[in-house]
């Protein structure tokens, strides 16, 4: 952000639904709620867990957090009161900070509370000078944590992916690389700032020097509307937002900015990219796969799929990704296992959960470097390209075949009258469970599925339902899912 602001300060940097800073501004207003910050009692270290809709107040405190060395913990707005609970007692933060008056109160008998108001008018306040020399501060270090990103805690407790300032600022300049985000870039950001797809995108637009729009995530009749007025050239998404701006542009043809849309966070259906492409003329597609332990795993070339269906591109420069087998071997391309990644952009591990973090980030025994251990399974082909299969989880034998709910999900999105898919696999005595969206029958769909796929992989139960429940970062829920399976045993 200093060196865009040097640059260009007058380019435009972020902007909200209430206006636009340029990089100026927007350095001038993170210097003011660092003092702000300062004034409240945090210090380097200490936590600042902030539950606010996105807008240009919440980039000033991430970048006043940074500024003194405090640590940025954004959560979700759809957490519940349940969750939030742990996250505050696990984080320890010296500052809430918040836009629900009502959760201000709430949480104010056991942290120091402050509405995001707060923040807002400290923003605005007149900024010390550029020359001005900032508080003096505790010497920090690389290693220093930056964030702590709590996961969505759909299936237990949130837990906290522990982020080092040296870890971030490496992944952000490798993804950068390959994505390649311009000085006059529109990046329309309709991603909550606690989903790390959507918080990295603040940081790739400054280190490009353009801007992020900070779109209104309750505004869906008028997505594509406010794609076009944004002047959106770069658009991340997960699939339901994908399918939410393919529906809205059957009805509005109107040509958009838009250059590229990215993805990451959960799969794209193959028939979603090809659509993508066919509605939005002149626009490539960037597959990506990743998780918050190392942010980013692979990143596939623009329209890179065109030439390797399903494949979710090759690992960063200067990291690896190996796939291997059970007793921790490496397995020889196209046979499938777990997937492994090694490099710089490793995180510190999980905060506060030492048995946890030893083992998903566990020691090569040879070289001693760290491995992350994603639960996530797949295979490389020969050129060193991942094709993902699914979580540890989703990935299952039926009748003898191994199988996974990602493949029966691509297979059932084919279908004629099928609009989207999810499979809850086996559990118990309960066979794999087919939900699908669209017009057409269970009995229809079941005998589709059967000309696409070996017997053992199609399901015998079906739902047709009117839609997936989502997360609040937009994947769909399999916890939501299971709770319907269960109305129905």
């Amino acid at each position: 952000m200093a060196r865009a602001t040097s640059s260009h300060p007058e380019a435009p940097a972020v902007r909200d639904g209430q206006g636009r800073w340029t990089y100026a501004e927007l350095t001038g207003a993170s210097r003011a709620v660092a003092a702000w910050l300062l004034g409240c009692g945090v210090a380097a270290g200490d936590r600042v867990v902030v539950r606010a809709t996105p807008s240009r107040a919440l980039i000033a405190l991430l970048y006043g957090c940074l500024r003194i060395g405090a640590v940025f913990v954004p959560v979700n707005t759809a957490m519940r009161r349940y969750q939030l609970a742990h996250v505050l007692d696990d984080a320890a933060p010296e500052l809430f900070v918040s836009d629900d008056p009502e959760q201000l109160d709430w949480a104010s008998r056991t942290v120091a509370t402050r509405p995001l108001d707060a923040v807002r008018a400290a923003a605005g306040q007149e900024p010390p000078a550029a020359d001005r020399a900032e508080p003096a501060l505790p010497e920090r270090s690389a290693a220093d944590l930056a964030l702590l990103l709590y996961t969505s805690g759909s299936t237990a407790q949130p837990k906290a992916v522990a982020c080092p300032h040296a870890a971030v600022s490496f992944a952000v300049r490798a993804v950068a690389d390959r994505l390649g985000y311009r000085p006059d870039d529109v990046v329309f950001c309709r991603l909550p700032l606690s989903f790390d797809y959507g918080l990295y995108q603040v940081f790739l637009s400054a280190l490009a020097g353009c801007e992020v729009v900070l779109a209104d995530s309750g505004s869906d009749m008028r997505l594509l509307v406010d794609v076009r007025k944004a002047g959106a050239s770069v658009v991340p998404i997960v699939p339901s937002l994908g399918g939410m701006l393919l529906t809205l542009a059957t009805r509005d043809s109107a040509p958009t900015r838009v250059r590229l849309f990215t993805n990451t966070g959960e799969h794209l259906p193959r028939h979603t990219v090809e659509q993508l492409r066919a509605r939005f003329p002149g626009a490539q597609v960037q597959l990506m796969f990743g998780t918050t332990e190392c942010k980013r795993i692979t990143i596939m070339e623009p329209d890179g799929d065109l030439a390797r269906p399903d494949s979710v591109g090759r690992a960063l420069a200067g990291t690896s990704v190996h796939v291997v087998g059970e007793d921790g071997v490496r397995l020889p391309p196209g046979q499938p296992g777990e997937i492994t990644v090694r490099g710089p952009h490793l995180m510190a591990g999980y905060w506060r959960a030492p048995e946890l973090t030893a083992r998903t980030f566990r020691s090569d025994p040879a070289s001693g470097e760290r491995v992350l251990h994603t639960g996530d399974f797949g295979h490389l082909d020969a050129q060193g390209y991942l094709y993902f299969s699914g979580r540890r989880d989703q990935v299952f034998k039926r009748r003898g075949t191994r199988t996974s709910v990602l493949e029966i999900e691509s297979a059932a999105r084919v279908l004629t009258g099928v609009r989207d898919a999810a499979v809850l696999p086996p559990s118990g005595h309960r066979d794999a469970v087919l939900y699908i969206v669209g017009d057409t029958t269970a009995e229809e769909a079941l005998t589709g599925l059967g000309e696409l796929l070996d017997p053992g992989k199609v399901p015998t139960i079906c739902r047709v339902v009117e839609a997936l429940p989502l997360t609040a970062n937009g994947k769909v829920s399999r916890q939501l899912l299971q709770e319907w399976e269960s109305e129905h045993s």
